[in-house]
């Protein structure tokens, strides 16, 4: 009896710890397991708008006797290292009867501020545009951001992941593009090429599935992450500090191995107070890599309280000085003696001290994240 009764209180733990996981799954999305579709199964299908302004579905590639479709984003290092290869991909096989279409699989708000450190753009459908029109895409880009029911569908398992259908539109080839990210080295294994080969010659595909590389899939059940991370920023302390001339000359010469990024600013400036935010924004996303975003008030000295709150309300905790001297002239001369002297001013200095990127009055975020990201001391891969 006493054997029979443990046996059935261990059913009962095994269930409970089943429930637990399951509820896990729902909320947390730590278990959750999002299948990936087999080879062999048909493609499903949908309805997606693209950056083009149309609407596409499967009905939209039904002259192709090939069916490319690429899960890939904005933000991912490896999907930007892919990008020109996917341009490539289709302008090779555009007259063999091949389409490609890229589809955005993420939901933009279960992205990290910290997972943005190789992009100057998010996953959202706007960004797409841009990203899409700048970089000149010559396949549909379509967004599925919105409830990922596409993405659910197939299953991509990380950004770029490809999906390789026949004129029947059976599942022949999911997985890599090849197997070098890094866009300066060569690929040895072409296994989306030679997938593609394989269909028009009327062969079967040499390797059908392959593992891939790059950033997982952001579903929508990470978004809890998203508030975990605001709690933890508003913990981190923010402190204010008096900087004397040389000491900002210093700061300009940039000993150090980062990109530094100086914004001077003032309580009393109109815009310096409304883009301080984007400075907040951009020290989140880049301050894991070599980079750095220092802060200087140009405020009166007897403001540094007033500096001060202002600095916890934008919860800035970054490095932050305000200016102890009284000439206002000297400190335009020691930031940057281009600089005419209105606020706010904004420059971004090399190691060694080469500002490659100045502006005085408002930023345009984009512009400068673009400028931070393709520096030579940050840059979008690995």
């Amino acid at each position: 009896m006493k054997t029979v009764f443990l046996y059935l209180c261990s059913l009962v733990l095994v269930a409970g710890i089943s429930a637990f996981r399951t509820h896990s799954d729902l909320k947390y999305g730590i278990y959750a397991e999002h299948k990936t579709l087999p080879i062999g199964s048909k493609a499903p299908d949908f309805s997606l708008p693209g950056t083009d302004g149309k609407t596409y579905s499967l009905a939209s590639f039904s002259k192709a006797e090939v069916l490319v479709i690429v899960f890939t984003c904005d933000h991912c290092p490896t999907a930007q290292a892919y990008e020109d290869r996917i341009i490539r991909l289709t302008s090779d096989y555009a007259s063999r009867h091949v389409a490609v279409v890229a589809i955005m699989p993420n939901d933009p708000s279960s992205i990290n501020l910290d997972e943005l450190g190789y992009t100057d753009m998010g996953d959202s459908f706007e960004e797409m545009k841009v990203r899409a029109k700048e970089k000149k895409f010559n396949f549909p880009y379509l967004y599925d951001g919105l409830n990922e029911k596409v993405s659910l569908a197939y299953g991509p398992i990380a950004t770029p992941h490809v999906f390789i259908f026949d004129k029947e539109r059976i599942l022949r080839y999911s997985g890599r593009i090849d197997n070098m990210e890094k866009p300066t080295k060569t690929p040895t294994e072409f296994d989306t090429r030679n997938a593609i080969d394989a269909l028009l010659a009327g062969k079967p595909v040499p390797v059908a599935t392959t593992k891939v590389f790059g950033c997982s899939i952001k579903w929508a059940e990470k978004s809890s992450w998203i508030t975990k991370a605001k709690e933890e920023w508003a913990k981190e302390p923010v402190t204010l500090d008096t900087i004397s001339e040389a000491g900002i000359r210093a700061l300009v010469k940039n000993n150090s191995d980062k990109l530094r990024l100086i914004n001077v600013w003032a309580t009393w400036c109109g815009p310096c107070v409304t883009e301080f935010s984007d400075f907040i924004t951009m020290n989140r996303m880049y301050r894991k890599r070599d980079f750095e975003f220092i802060s200087i008030s140009a405020d009166e000295p007897s403001k540094e309280n007033k500096a001060l709150e202002f600095l916890k309300k934008q919860e800035a905790s970054a490095t932050n000085y305000i200016y102890s001297g009284d000439n206002k002239y000297n400190l335009i001369d020691a930031v940057d003696p281009k600089w005419r002297g209105a606020l706010p001013y904004t420059i971004l200095v090399e190691p060694g001290g080469k500002i490659v990127y100045a502006r005085e009055g408002a930023i345009d975020p984009f512009e400068l994240k673009k400028a931070i990201v393709e520096d030579r001391y940050v840059g979008r891969y690995y």
